[in-house]
Parts: C-alpha cells; structure tokens; sequence
C-alpha cells in the first residue's frame, strides 16, 4: 500500500518518516513528495582506460574506478552544472531521508524534466527501509540539448510503500551495507568481489 498525501504528513509529523529539510506542504502531492537536486556532484574524467572489467577483483576494480571518477566537486545558482548531451554524471539530493523498518522508497523522476531528455535514476531507484542518509542521482542527460542544472531545483520525487512487516535486516544495521549514513556524492563501491 502506498501512502496517500495525508498519510505522509502524518508520518512526517509523527517523526516516522524523517527529511531533513522538513518539506513543506506545497511539496507533497497525491501520492509523492519533491526532492530537490543538491550542490555535489562527481563527473567521470578523461578516460585513461578503455573499459572496467566487472569481473576482476575488487583492488583492480576500486582502482580503475580512481582513474575515471571525479572528487566530489560543488556547483552553485551562480555557477550552474552543463549536463551535456549522452552524459552520466552523479549527483547528490539536497534531502537527507531516514526511513523506518516497515517503509520503502520509490524515486522518480520528473516527467516534465524526462520530456526533455533528463534521466534521474539508471537503475536504481528503491530506498530500501532503514536507509538514512542522501541519495545519490545517477542523472543521464539523453537528449540532444545541454540541460543547465542548478542546486535546489525539484529534480525527483519520492513515493513510500508501507510493508506488511517490519523487515529484519534494514539496511542501517545489515552486514557489509556499502552505503550506510551516506553524505553526498558517494560513488560506486566494491563489496567482496563484485561492485554494486
């Protein structure tokens, strides 16, 4: 079931569902709430390699990965983001989420910001319950326009589905959770030989 616009409101009152900043009621919608894009961002560099094999282990992985990811790197209203054409940058939200044991998170994007060719998510789009932290965006630029980005604009929203039971393994407290309490733009990770 997913939680309708006062059930949101409730939830947030009551301190269940916790954002940071507490969003105001003009951002709430049906059954969605809008999240603003952030100031951070990471691009991928000139490549010095040719490809990354998925299948090798992590230190050879975690090291290409050095080679083609930027720092994190802050653009502001004065001094917008250029998000080029067929172009994979990450991006982080200006909200911090903290979900409970027995909520999930869908994130989608804006289909205002899609008609233009502006992609939020490649893939990635559940925040699972027990999450706390930003969400990293992993915004594509498929269009054939540079779409100018700016911090705080509405770039995504978020809608909550109540789970029959509260699981047992939120992501907060699971094992080897690569990105716990995240802050930012943080990149992909390696966990035992595999990236995810």
């Amino acid at each position: 079931m997913r939680l309708s616009d006062q059930d949101i409101e409730v939830w947030l009152a009551e301190k269940k569902l916790i954002i940071t900043p507490y969003p105001k009621k003009e951002l709430i919608h049906g059954i969605t709430l809008d999240i603003h894009l952030g100031n951070k961002f990471r691009v991928f560099c000139d490549h010095t390699i040719s490809c990354i094999d998925l299948s090798s282990s992590k230190e050879k992985i975690s090291k290409n990965l050095t080679k083609v990811m930027s720092n994190e790197k802050y653009f502001s209203k004065k001094n917008p983001f250029f998000l080029k054409p067929k172009s994979l940058v990450l991006f982080s939200t200006l909200e911090c989420i903290t979900l409970p044991d027995n909520l999930v998170g869908w994130l989608d994007g804006r289909s205002s910001l899609a008609r233009l060719g502006l992609m939020i998510h490649v893939t990635s789009h559940r925040i699972d319950p027990g999450w706390h932290g930003n969400i990293v965006l992993e915004i594509f630029n498929a269009g054939n326009l540079t779409l100018v980005l700016t911090p705080e604009i509405k770039i995504a929203a978020l809608s909550f589905e109540l789970l029959s039971k509260s699981v047992i393994r939120p992501y907060s407290t699971r094992y080897g959770s690569k990105y716990k309490a995240q802050n930012g733009v943080v990149p992909s990770r390696i966990h035992k030989d595999k990236i995810f």
